[in-house]
């Protein structure tokens, strides 16, 4: 995923972009059978085995011309309980295939702590697919951008002293090295050739929009190797970045283009003149960042490019499928060297085939009938499933709250001469109260340097304005009246930046010095607010209410269901948080837009009463909540 510049260019291209090469004949690919059954080789414990292997011009398996059909569908983003329905709703549009990332900062949150249960557990979400009879493109990278915090590297890589990601710096190699060898614990037993249903795997991510440094990516190659990743291996660029990001030996597969004829030139060139060609990135739609409008591109400017895809032969890999949700903190950011930063939003709807909540779209109904064309003839596609009920639910009320300050008792702050950052703190994500005191002059300007990325700023508990990265604003002018005052900020790490060469400028907090009329603050106090941390807060008691102040607070309610089904609060009255239910962090909502409701998988509900939580920066007078049958991702306040 890419920069607004770089993304306008992909657009373009594969929104203007003509095949210039005549069709050849249309690889049947679709098999309803579950993958198990569809070779007679067998290996150790009687695992079904296969051969994966580039042809001249196709994929083949076992022998035979395979067309991939693939849709992006991440884990991270999907609801374990839920993994299978997407799947199947991914067999009735007619994949064959499903493409993942691996997330690093999900799978080791801390340094040697590795985390493969729950939602981490990869290796389950692949057996399911292929209980379900579809393939897997595995992508670990260990970068894979994603609109994902860090592009998916754990923020504790920031505090190795020297650490350079995407190089040959020792330390991080070091890093990469024990991360890719536990992942290939997990994982190389699922390969094609061990009798598993991954195809093949992805090394590093369209590098050439980053770097040259063909000694970095021959690394990676070697470091997959020894992780066990012994089957196909490819590389993934956009057109104009290819000749930078593939490696000699290695599938280059292109990303972000329909252009057969430019398809097959670049593969031609850099893989001896042969294929196969494949389109590791084809994109139907595109994200959301705050600020700024809802991105929605009609399906009938996409199903001419899939039938022209598929008419040619080609294998490609839809970015997104299915999008799901970025919960908790893992949304990523676009950030420019001008200053400007875009945190995406936590919907990652996409506007994809699948919406938000796993129904079949428009554009899944249109791409299911390009698709259904190129298959054999008396091949059908599965029914499409029902969409998945949906329940609303009115007046949630909240009964209990505590303000910001209150839940700073029996803390034990960090002192520091200096500001310090999350990441010096040890906090990876959410935020962090800095607190210290300034004496007057009457008035006079309060300015922070680095500010990353959002904060309220209050004198004495009251508070006395805000200050936004993404509109460049770092600094109040205050009026002391000549008195000694407290200076509290809470700051809010909004995501990290996950594209461009900004991925080495991603601490968070407070990350250079604070200035008052002048002259430097310091003797600071710092919180890490654990119970913002947690994935399961709740309202100690008794505790301080934040309504009357006008600061940050943290409510909690509940509300009853007696049949369950997909929901989606409404936050639009709102001005901006995070939400819990039921120990699930769901993600933030920010009342600017233009994502107004959350979305609450029915997979995480109960009959009877459910548990609320949320924590509540601007309007913490709000104190009722509905929860809709519907998204509301389009509107901008």
């Amino acid at each position: 995923m890419r920069t607004l510049l770089s993304s306008l260019l992909i657009l373009f291209l594969y929104l203007t972009a003509h095949p210039q090469s005549g069709p050849t004949p249309p690889v049947s690919s679709y098999t309803s059978a579950p993958i198990s059954l569809t070779s007679a080789v067998h290996g150790e414990g009687g695992r079904t085995l296969h051969r994966f292997e580039l042809g001249d011009s196709t994929f083949l398996l076992d022998g035979k011309p395979f067309q991939m059909i693939s849709g992006e569908m991440h884990y991270g983003r999907v609801p374990r309980e839920a993994w299978r329905q997407r799947m199947k709703m991914a067999k009735a549009m007619g994949l064959n295939t499903i493409g993942t990332y691996v997330f690093w900062n999900l799978q080791e949150p801390e340094k040697g702590r590795f985390d493969f249960t729950g939602n981490n557990d990869i290796a389950e979400f692949v057996r399911i697919a292929q209980q379900e009879g579809l393939w897997v493109v595995l992508r670990p990278s260990p970068y894979v951008c994603a609109e994902w915090e860090y592009g998916g590297y754990p923020y504790w890589l920031q505090n190795e002293k020297g650490l350079v990601v995407r190089s040959t710096e020792s330390t991080y190699l070091q890093l990469y090295k024990e991360y890719i060898k536990e992942v290939g614990r997990q994982l190389s037993p699922l390969l094609v050739n061990h009798g598993g249903n991954i195809l093949m795997v992805q090394i590093e991510n369209e590098y050439g929009s980053y770097g040259s440094d063909s000694v970095y990516l021959a690394k990676n190659r070697e470091l997959f190797r020894e992780a066990g990743f012994d089957g196909l291996l490819y590389t993934c660029d956009p057109p104009q970045d290819l000749p930078k990001g593939h490696l000699t030996g290695l599938l280059p597969a292109v990303n972000g283009t329909a252009n057969v004829k430019l398809i097959k030139a670049l593969v031609n060139r850099y893989h001896d003149g042969k294929g196969p060609y494949y389109v590791s990135e084809w994109y139907p739609a595109w994200f959301d960042w705050w600020g700024e409008p809802h991105h929605t591109v009609p399906a009938e400017r996409y199903t001419g490019q899939l039938d022209t895809l598929l008419a040619n032969g080609l294998s490609l890999n839809m970015y997104m499928f299915h999008g799901g949700t970025t919960r908790g903190f893992m949304n990523g950011a676009n950030a420019y060297d001008t200053g400007f930063m875009e945190p995406q939003v936590s919907s990652y709807d996409y506007d994809a085939p699948l919406d938000e909540a796993g129904n079949a779209t428009a554009k899944f109904m249109a791409f299911r009938k390009v698709i259904q064309a190129h298959l054999p003839a008396g091949v059908t596609l599965p029914d499409v499933p029902a969409a998945r009920p949906v329940v609303g639910v009115e007046g949630i009320k909240f009964t209990r709250e505590v303000s910001v300050f209150s839940l700073l008792a029996g803390a034990a702050p960090v002192a520091s001469e200096r500001p310090l950052t999350f990441e010096a703190l040890h906090h990876p994500y959410g935020y962090v109260l800095y607190r210290t005191t300034i004496k007057g002059p009457h008035k006079g300007l309060l300015r922070i340097d680095g500010l990353r990325d959002y904060a309220i700023v209050f004198i004495d508990g009251r508070q006395v304005g805000v200050l936004d990265r993404r509109k460049k604003q770092d600094s109040l002018l205050l009026d002391l009246g000549g008195k000694t005052a407290r200076l509290d900020i809470l700051v809010e790490n909004l995501g990290r930046v996950n594209f461009g060469p900004n991925l080495l400028k991603n601490f968070k907090g407070i990350t250079g010095k604070v200035e008052w009329s002048d002259k430097e603050v310091l003797n600071w106090q710092m919180y890490t607010l654990p119970a913002l941390a947690s994935a399961d807060p709740h309202v100690p008691a008794p505790g301080g209410g934040g309504a009357s102040l006008a600061v940050p607070v943290l409510k909690e309610g509940s509300f009853s269901l007696d049949r369950l089904g997909d929901t989606y609060l409404d936050m639009h009255d709102w001005g901006k948080g995070v939400v819990w239910i039921n120990g699930h962090n769901l993600g933030r909502y920010w009342r600017i837009g233009p994502q107004q409701t959350i979305c609450v998988p029915a997979e995480w509900l109960k009959q009877g009463q459910n548990n609320i939580v949320v924590f509540e920066m601007l309007k913490p007078g709000q104190s009722t909540l509905n929860a809709i049958d519907h998204p509301i991702l389009d509107r901008l306040q």
